[in-house]
C-alpha cells in the first residue's frame, strides 16, 4: 500500500464510509487538532521513556489518552447517518475524572497561576493541553452547526484538565519549582 493516494490533491479528503468532504470542514479541523495534541502527547512520552523512571506510571496513561484519541477522530470522521454507536461515551470522561483525582491528590494545592513549564515532559503536557483546549472550543462551534458525538467535547474539557494535573505531577516528582505568576511584583524590564 502506498503511502499517498493523490486523491487529497483537490482540496477533499474522506470520512468514513467514503463520503468526501473539502479538507477545511469544521470536521476535519476538529479531529486533525485532536491527532496534533495526539502527537504532542508522543513527544511527551518519548521523553518519558528516556529520562524518567518516577513518571512510568503517567505512561501508561498517556499511552490509553493517545488510543482514545484515534476513537474521538473516529467518531468526527464517521458521518453522523453511518454512526451506530459512539467510540467516545461517558465512561472515557469518567475514567479521566479518576485519574485526575488520584493525581491531584498527591500535590500541593494551588494558591496562584503558575506558568507553562519546568521539566520539558511537564512543558510538553502544558502544550498537548492548550491543542486539546482548541480542539475543544472547535468542537463547541462543530457542535452547534453539525451533529456530533457530545460527549467528545466533555471528553476534550477533562482531558486538558487531566494534562494540566499531569504537568504539575511531572514537576512535583522531579523536584522541579512550578513557575508562578506573582501580580503584586513589579514586572523585570528585559531590555
Amino acid at each position: 500500500m502506498k503511502i499517498y493516494t493523490k486523491t487529497g490533491d483537490e482540496g477533499q479528503t474522506s470520512l468514513i464510509y467514503g463520503s468526501r468532504t473539502p479538507k477545511d470542514d469544521l470536521r476535519v479541523e476538529v479531529y486533525g487538532t485532536v491527532d496534533e495534541a495526539n502527537s504532542v502527547l508522543g513527544i511527551a512520552l518519548a521523553h518519558i521513556q528516556v529520562y524518567h523512571e518516577q513518571l512510568k506510571d503517567l505512561q501508561k496513561i498517556i499511552l490509553r489518552i493517545q488510543r482514545d484519541l484515534f476513537d474521538v477522530g473516529r467518531d468526527l470522521a464517521t458521518p453522523e447517518d453511518k454512526r451506530d454507536t459512539a467510540q467516545v461515551t461517558a465512561a472515557h470522561v469518567e475514567l479521566l475524572e479518576r485519574v485526575i483525582d488520584r493525581l491531584d491528590g498527591e500535590l500541593q494545592p494551588l494558591h496562584q497561576f503558575i506558568l507553562p513549564g519546568g521539566d520539558v515532559v511537564a512543558s510538553y503536557l502544558q502544550l498537548a493541553r492548550t491543542v486539546v483546549r482548541r480542539a475543544e472550543r472547535m468542537c463547541v462551534t462543530l457542535l452547534r452547526e453539525q451533529p456530533a458525538n457530545k460527549e467528545i467535547r466533555r471528553y476534550l474539557n477533562r482531558l486538558s484538565d487531566l494534562l494540566f494535573v499531569m504537568s504539575r505531577t511531572v514537576n512535583e516528582r522531579l523536584g522541579v519549582l512550578e513557575p508562578t505568576v506573582d501580580f503584586s511584583a513589579p514586572v523585570e524590564d528585559i531590555e
